[in-house]
């Protein structure tokens, strides 16, 4: 992670960096995801303050993978059966109302 190349090893490091270079308050839950998980989104405000306080650029800090969710399944080059036709029963007459 480019905190690690620039030697900041604790969240509590990139508070103080955070909010000392870009001006940016993180709560110390936001830094730990930061740190422990791969975050499903980041604002671009968060992402250009960390930039700023790393002093490197955003392709620094992303990594480009698998999509986060799969593509939709392709048609099948075969077609599907026609679905089954529907028996009905014979109707009977309804009871009078009580």
């Amino acid at each position: 992670m480019a905190a690690a190349q620039r030697g900041i090893w604790t969240g509590t490091q990139l508070r103080r960096l955070l909010a000392e270079r870009a001006g940016l308050e993180l709560s110390a839950a936001s830094v730990s995801a930061l740190f422990t998980k791969q975050p499903s989104q980041v604002k671009l405000s968060t992402l250009a303050a960390l930039c700023a306080a790393l002093d490197c650029a955003p392709g620094d800090l992303l990594a480009v993978g698998e999509p986060a969710v799969p593509p939709p399944p392709t048609p099948s080059t075969t077609p599907s059966p026609p679905p089954p036709q529907q028996k009905f029963a014979p109707r009977h007459r309804s009871l009078p109302p009580l």
